[in-house]
């Protein structure tokens, strides 16, 4: 429990003793009331307005009832001082015991802390990716699939029963031109109007003909082939990885694969268009079938069944989300690219026509991702034939780092560092850098500085982390520690708003504050001569032993246990490893930090080095 849940129970008591007593009315049992950090932290570390909540109920001046609730607060465990501000506010300022609750309730509940019991929450579809199975998974699908994939953990963590579901666009023209493009490719023609080139192409074309003998003999089997090898990949190849494939390197797992193609095969696209025919939704007009979405709030009507009547891609979408609304989820989140801002309305529209409750659907959308080679912008596209591929970068970022994984804890980051309606620029070469100034590289430091702490502690001076008590805890008491203390106290409350608000970016700002938090407070102590650990100058003298406080330094380790539960913690939310070991070169700066006492430089939370987006405070 944070300082502010701690306070906010102990302020409800304070209004349960009052009522008892007689001073309030019953009533203000329930008054709707805040505890939070002041603006300026002179004023306190919490400030609670109950005073002003109480007014009304009550009926006696704010500042006569902050007296009576300030009286109560100030004999308890936590709160050290209770003062009155302005018309009735309390500000607080808090006994160390406050914050080494919450470094006990880390440690106890380990990786259980900040998410909230399994199978709480509601049932949820999270439909993401769903690129067009035409070709490899390019950078710039990546931002749909890390965002979408963040946002289910994030709802996962907070009780929520979470279904990852790809829909596979399988049917339709552009899984013709697919098929024509790589027949094309195998008789060594350039590929038809609207195809597709490039060398995964030409490489399809070769792996069709030398394993599926008779594929080129009708077009609807080879682009059924086509298709499935887009999904599954050509192995050993690097121009068809596979989207199934290249997922996984990022760390995504698709719980279920649903084609478009079965809702034609299994006749629930007419099924659902005889439904909105007989509600009256639909008018037909030069030959062509139109949806009335007019009526529920869209532009203009949507055609649904073309003159010639091939079905559109809209058609296939009510029937795919009345498939969803019939699998019992209680909400229908899609991940769609800013471009696609129309597509809430007329869907919604579909819903309610059908009778569905539209309110269900949830569309979150993303601004487009822009590539940097060289420090120019890189131009791509699948009919191009100048792909850069996912699985491409992941390449060169593992091998620059020298670490399988450094690629997709790179991406996902550059990925979820800002809001999902703001543009982003990825700087591959920023990317690659294996340098403090890469902020995905500061960031897991962070986390392989703890770690390195905690082996020095073992390695070096023979501790192992103790086991939490009273005592080793009551050791804790620099208002640093304390201060990194109530930090941790809030991860529970940013899981839960940054799942709330589909904004993974919030625990990327919340990390980084962390590490920030903590560089700065080991390089204080290292000036003040009173580090976690001995420092080299503090051994040379022959009776540093007898000097070391060794229960400080257990009560500090363990003060460093639960910040480094935490940051792993919210790490393996956005899906970036918590990685112990960073290679020669990280472990050497973090090992020359440790035993100096100092903190790497901030590179900033956003991309080149810019300066963090700042949550507006709540």
């Amino acid at each position: 429990m944070g300082v502010e849940e701690q306070v906010f129970a102990e302020v409800r008591g304070a209004l349960r003793e009052l009522v008892a007593q007689g001073s309030l009315p019953e009533p203000a049992c329930g008054v709707t009331f805040k505890v939070e950090r002041p603006k300026r932290p002179e004023h306190g570390d919490l400030a609670t307005n109950i005073a002003l909540a109480l007014q009304k109920i009550a009926g006696h001046p704010p500042r006569d009832l902050a007296a009576l609730v300030a009286a109560r607060l100030a004999g308890s465990d936590i709160v050290k001082e209770a003062a009155i501000a302005g018309p009735g506010f309390i500000n607080l300022r808090l006994k160390a015991e406050a914050y080494r609750r919450v470094i006990a309730e880390v440690l106890e509940k380990a990786a259980g802390y900040g998410r909230a019991p399994a199978a709480t929450g509601g049932r949820v579809l999270v439909e993401f990716v769903s690129a067009n199975p035409t070709g490899p998974l390019l950078i710039s699908h990546g931002r749909n699939a890390v965002l979408g994939d963040a946002v289910a953990s994030l709802l996962e963590a907070t009780g929520h029963r979470v279904v990852r579901e790809y829909y596979v666009n399988d049917f339709g023209n552009q899984i013709r031109l697919l098929g024509e493009s790589v027949r094309a490719a195998h008789e060594g023609r350039p590929p038809p109007e609207g195809g597709y080139g490039g060398d995964y192409v030409r490489e399809l074309a070769s792996w069709v003909a030398q394993h599926v003998p008779g594929a080129y003999a009708g077009p609807e089997a080879l682009a059924r082939i086509c298709v499935a090898r887009m999904l599954d990949g050509i192995p050993g190849s690097t121009a068809v990885p596979g989207i199934r494939a290249t997922l996984a390197r990022l760390g995504i797992a698709i719980d279920a694969w649903f084609s478009e193609e079965s809702l034609y095969r299994w006749g629930r696209v007419d099924a659902v268009l005889a439904q909105l025919e007989r509600r009256g939704a639909l008018a037909e007009r030069d030959g062509a079938l139109f949806f009335r979405s007019e009526d529920e709030g869209d532009d203009k009507d949507r055609v649904v069944r073309k003159s010639d009547g091939a079905h559109t891609y809209f058609a296939s979408d009510i029937a795919y989300h009345a498939d969803k609304a019939a699998r019992g989820y209680d909400r229908l989140i899609v991940v769609l690219g800013a471009d696609h801002h129309g597509y809430a309305p007329r869907v919604r529209g579909s819903m309610a026509a059908l009778g569905l409750d539209p309110d269900r659907l949830e569309v979150l959308l993303f601004q487009l991702v822009s590539l940097l080679r060289d420090g120019k912008p890189y131009r791509m596209g699948k009919r191009l034939g100048n792909l850069v591929t996912i699985t491409e970068i992941l390449d060169e970022i593992d091998e620059a780092a020298s670490r399988v994984g450094a690629g997709a804890d790179a991406l996902r980051y550059f990925y979820l560092c800002r809001r999902a309606d703001s543009p982003i620029e990825i700087d591959i070469e920023l990317a690659k850098r294996n340098s403090l100034d890469n902020p995905v590289f500061y960031l897991q430091m962070g986390h392989a500085r703890l770690c390195s702490i905690a082996r020095r502690a073992r390695d070096v001076f023979g501790l192992d982390m103790p086991l939490p008590s009273a005592a080793l805890l009551s050791r804790i008491e620099h208002p640093d520690e304390l201060a990194i203390a109530g930090h941790l106290g809030r991860f529970p409350a940013v899981v839960a708003e940054a799942a709330g608000a589909r904004e993974p970016h919030r625990m990327i700002f919340y990390l980084r504050e962390l590490a920030q938090q903590f560089h700065s407070y080991f390089t204080r102590l290292k000036v003040q001569g009173d580090g976690v650990l001995p420092l080299a100058s503090q051994m040379a003298d022959e009776r540093w032993q007898e000097r070391w406080d060794r229960d400080k330094t257990r009560g500090r380790l363990l003060w460093i246990a639960a910040i480094r539960q935490v940051y792993a913690a919210g790490l393996c939310l956005l899906g970036i490893a918590p990685v112990e070991h960073m290679g020669p070169l990280a472990e050497k700066l973090i090992e020359e930090a440790t035993e100096a006492g100092n903190g790497p430089p901030d590179p900033g939370a956003a991309p080149g080095g810019a300066a963090p987006e700042r949550l507006e405070e709540t």
